[in-house]
């Protein structure tokens, strides 16, 4: 044969395929590489399968497992269904022939190129748009738990008169499906469309009609389909009304009808609804008529109905209706508001009474004994505290104590006492030598109970502690004290095996111990270490020998992370407190049933009503669900953590709560009932922080219950900025005992102050009776001031401690050197109609970086002391001793001036003991030495208190006289006063 080539001809290069080994090498690693996703996969689901068994809410996992799987298939078929039905359909309506046009001969390629692949493509197009459609449905699980297993709120909303229950259960379940339907539809539509149009049903640039009348038919249904679900939308819209959001008189989220609302909006859906069903009807009707003209005139009537009478005529109401005379139209509407959001926050029997905010009481020494009556002063300040907790009890840096303590009462001598307490967590980050075992294997819990009296500090400043020491000893009795789950926990452990861990260090040295409850997950199962290796991305699991018979690895060991995960459907409170209760460390987490479907009840963010100037700086005193919107929520649950065992009990709180009865029917025999919590635990629990703030954040517009009231913005009030810190954030509310006007005695009580929007002074004191188990508890009463008059707010109150000239004076001598001052909290106490307001100041100074108390600043009825401790601060403001200044010396006042203070001696005596005393004071930071440096502080006052009677005489010419150098400086009268900011010094 002759070259075709026209050109040289070489080797022949033979391309052939690749050789058996390299074959069999390909599919071994194809094998491998399906075989370790399949595993990846398998790992995370028997992981967390064991979790679940481990800590016996395996039914948790199952339900919630089952659900999802069932709406995936069921969900997933029918979409694939749908679309896959309709791409069939118009495939089988095709016409036979197709036009003689350049744009069906370009198809012509197309149909021959797909035509051997047919049943596959539609397989893939169907399989495809089912796992997307599988997967969305799967993750309403909670939706169709909560449809399915729905109980009767027994209250009906006042537009529609149906049950709550149909608006927090029944509406979100109705709107996926109509969500899902309308997805369904127009991907049918989508897909049938392109089919008749592949295989000429529809053509564009083809001669003759644009549609087969098959094709016509088919697409007219599914857009007679599309219409009635938008008649289905329009109808639904109609009760969505009640649960619709909107700002509303400088209210945001107001929820529920207003008047263009009911009168103009209502209607018009009404109306919408009718459209849409004429309109599928018309279009249900190509299947005869074969002619698109009358469903394209109504759906255009239909769009154009939306615009006039859902858009158009809404706004005509409001512009010349309501404008004109909104506070008699919306008045019916905002009550209706008033009485809903009241009851969904469970503040609707809050106790509003007046209150003068100023005593007629002229015997102060009364006073002085009735404020032992009115509260038990709390004056160590659980926010602060933590360093001289950690300084003082730390023992070993492995060890640590949270960022905020907790306060909590236990019984001394038959008294409850209010305590501050903290347990003394494992801290990795003191490990010295930082390794796979020391992480994992020996360093995995921490040790003891550190509680000290709230009410009082030691001489030195320093907390009184009733338990202490390693191991820890004192009023508590004998308790499991090794912590293997807590708030700073969460790194994972493997305990029980050969490895031995470390338990605590004494004088004798390290004792070590093995890990003895039937916590966590067993590793001596090889598929389970396997599992948990891939899991943890740790190969060690799988082969280290520090595991073997015994091995139980423990995870999840926050108490917050344990109850979210055993209990999905609740949300959690920021603050996880611990108690000791029955020989046991108790975690108690309160969790929260919530709902966004409440109708007319207004909405709140919990993660913004939550915040407060303590969640600025510390995370995890956040609410888990930060940006959950809900317009109801109760306390529904009180759950434990054990300490040691990670065992998590779920107690029934709120035996009347709808929500929590649908989520026990959905995962039965998860929660226990309230009867059983033991009365050691019931002498624990308290009202929990987070609700507190939401309902808080709501009384500030929702305390009144006139209409009118509401809509002129008279009566609103805001939570005022913590004075104490510059932080910009919200006052924290605060845990203290206390004794309410309607009262008989003190009650543990969670409290908080309102000041008038954009002012500073003082409008209302809100406390909350937290005491669980009492008859009283979540007794919501709030004292309102006058607005007549004007009582001091807590920044006025800051303020004015720091205008003291004296205490400006005193606490720039405490800033001296590099010593540091700290405000506590700033606690506020209703006393014989006027307010008692105590800080505790607090210094860190010297080398040593912990804050001690140090002074206690009080006011009242415009009296303001600063002393070493609250009893001698509150002698002083009720004068019942060492009120009065002390009497000058002997034979000073003579009558005559005295001479100016650089010649008088009695002043320039009581300078140079001012300026011994502070560079004895500075000394004594320096050293350390606590003691020595509260007499320098007293010597210090003493002596400024010499200098400013010696100086308060006239003196000769006038002259005030002048202060050596270096020495504290007594302020001569007429001259300015020392720096009023928290910052002078």
């Amino acid at each position: 044969m002759p070259d075709r080539g026209g050109g040289p001809t070489g080797p022949r290069i033979r391309v052939g395929r690749p050789s058996r080994r390299v074959r069999t090498l390909l599919m071994t690693l194809g094998v491998l590489a399906v075989l370790g996703m399949a595993f990846t996969m398998f790992a995370g689901f028997w992981t967390d399968w064991l979790w679940y068994r481990s800590v016996k809410y395996s039914s948790v996992f199952t339900t919630t497992l089952w659900t999802k799987i069932g709406l995936f298939f069921v969900f997933g078929l029918l979409m694939a269904l749908a679309v896959g039905f309709n791409i069939w359909l118009a495939h089988r309506l095709r016409p036979p022939l197709s036009a003689m046009s350049s744009e069906q001969q370009n198809l012509d390629r197309y149909r021959m190129g797909i035509a051997p692949y047919k049943k596959w493509l539609l397989f893939g197009i169907t399989a495809l748009v089912g796992l997307i459609a599988g997967a969305s449905a799967s993750g309403q699980w909670r939706t169709w738990l909560m449809w399915v297993n729905g109980v009767p709120f027994g209250q009906k909303d006042p537009q529609f008169n149906l049950d709550v229950s149909f608006y927090a259960f029944d509406l979100p379940w109705y709107r996926f499906l109509l969500g899902f339907g309308f997805a369904a539809t127009i991907l049918s539509l989508i897909a049938a469309a392109l089919t008749h149009y592949l295989y000429g049903g529809l053509r564009i640039t083809s001669p003759g009609a644009r549609a087969t009348a098959a094709a016509t038919g088919h697409l007219s249904v599914v857009l007679g389909l599309f219409v009635s679900l938008k008649a289905v939308a329009y109808w639904l819209d109609r009760y969505g009304l009640a649960v619709k959001s909107s700002d509303f008189k400088a209210t945001d989220n107001w929820t529920g009808l207003r008047y263009v609302d009911a009168n103009a909006y209502l209607p018009a859906k009404t109306i919408l609804f009718c459209i849409a069903v004429i309109c599928a009807v018309l279009f249900f009707a190509t299947l005869w008529r074969r002619s698109w003209q009358l469903p394209v005139v109504g759906f255009g009537l239909m769009v154009l109905s939306a615009i006039l009478i859902g858009g158009l005529y809404p706004a005509i109401v409001q512009k010349f209706q309501v404008q004109p005379n909104e506070q008699a139209k919306e008045a019916p509407y905002v009550a209706k508001n008033l009485a809903a959001t009241r009851a969904a926050y469970g503040i609707e029997d809050a106790q509003v009474t007046d209150y003068d905010g100023k005593s007629d009481t002229t015997d102060m020494t009364q006073l002085r004994d009735d404020v032992d009556a009115a509260a038990s002063i709390r004056i160590m300040d659980p926010n602060i505290v933590s360093p001289t907790f950690q300084q003082l009890q730390q023992m070993r840096k492995y060890y640590a104590f949270p960022t905020n303590l907790d306060v909590d009462r236990y019984s001394e001598n038959g008294t409850d006492q209010d305590t501050v307490i903290g347990l003394r967590e494992l801290n990795l980050a003191g490990v010295d030598k930082q390794n796979w075992i020391n992480t994992h294997f020996r360093y995995t819990h921490g040790y003891g109970v550190v509680a000290a009296k709230g009410t009082t500090a030691d001489a030195e400043g320093r907390p009184v502690f009733t338990e202490s020491d390693l191991p820890s000893k004192g009023e508590l009795g004998s308790y499991q004290q090794r912590i293997y789950y807590g708030e700073k926990t969460s790194t994972y452990s493997i305990v029980g095996g050969p490895q031995k861990e470390i338990d605590y260090s004494d004088d004798s040295g390290e004792k070590t111990y093995s890990y003895e409850a039937n916590s966590g997950v067993n590793l001596s199962n090889p598929v389970n270490r396997a599992a948990y290796a891939v899991a943890f991305s740790e190969p060690q699991i799988l082969y280290s020998g520090a595991i073997g018979d015994g091995s139980r690895i423990l995870y999840n060991r926050t108490p917050k992370d344990r109850v979210e995960a055993v209990a999905p459907w609740l949300t959690i409170d920021g603050d996880a407190y611990p108690a000791v209760v029955d020989g046991k460390i108790q975690w108690i987490v309160d969790a929260y049933t919530t709902t966004n479907g409440y109708p007319y009840a207004s909405r709140t963010t919990l993660g913004d009503t939550t915040a407060d100037s303590l969640t600025a700086t510390n995370n995890s005193r956040a609410v888990v669900a930060q940006q959950n919107q809900v317009n109801y929520i109760r306390n529904s649950v009180k759950a434990t953590v054990d300490a040691y065992t990670g065992e998590v009990k779920l107690y029934e709180w709120d035996t009347k709560d709808p929500v929590l009865k649908t989520w026990m029917k959905a995962f039965p025999g998860t929660v226990e009932k309230r009867s059983a919590i033991s009365d050691s635990l019931m002498a624990h629990l308290r009202y929990p922080q987070d609700l507190f703030k939401v309902q808080r954040e709501l009384l500030t517009r929702y305390h009144v219950k006139d209409a009118d009231t509401f809509l002129s913005g008279s009566e609103v009030w805001q939570v005022p900025d913590d004075p104490t810190n510059k932080s910009g954030n919200a006052v924290p509310p605060y845990y203290q005992s206390l004794k309410m006007p309607d009262q008989k005695a003190q009650a543990f009580s969670l409290t908080t102050t309102f000041t008038p929007n954009g002012r500073d002074n003082l409008s209302a004191f809100m406390s909350v009776d937290a005491e669980a188990g009492t008859s009283d508890y979540g007794k919501i009463r709030i004292l309102k001031l006058p607005t007549s008059t004007t009582v001091d707010g807590p920044k006025q109150v800051q303020s004015q401690f720091n205008s003291e000239q004296d205490i400006a004076e005193s606490i720039r001598l405490l800033r001296g050197g590099d010593s540091e001052v700290e405000y506590g909290n700033l606690l506020t106490v209703p006393l014989d109609g006027g307010l008692l307001y105590v800080e505790p100041v607090y210094v860190r100074g010297g080398g040593l970086k912990y804050p001690l108390l140090r002074k206690v600043l009080v006011t009242y009825g415009g009296n303001t002391a600063f002393e070493d401790t609250l009893d001698e601060a509150l002698n002083k403001v009720f004068g019942a001793e060492g009120a009065t200044p002390e009497p000058p010396d002997e034979g000073e006042d003579t009558g005559q001036p005295p001479p100016p203070t650089s010649e008088n001696p009695n002043v320039q005596d009581a300078l140079n003991d001012a300026q011994k005393a502070f560079d004895e004071g500075q000394e004594a930071l320096k050293n350390g030495d606590w003691e020595a440096y509260g007499r320098a502080q007293a010597d210090l006052e003493d002596a400024l208190r010499r200098a400013e009677d010696a100086q308060s005489q006239p003196a000769d010419g006038g002259g005030g006289g002048s202060t050596p150098s270096g020495s504290p400086s007594a302020t001569p009268s007429g001259s300015p006063s020392p720096s009023t900011s928290p910052d002078s010094g």
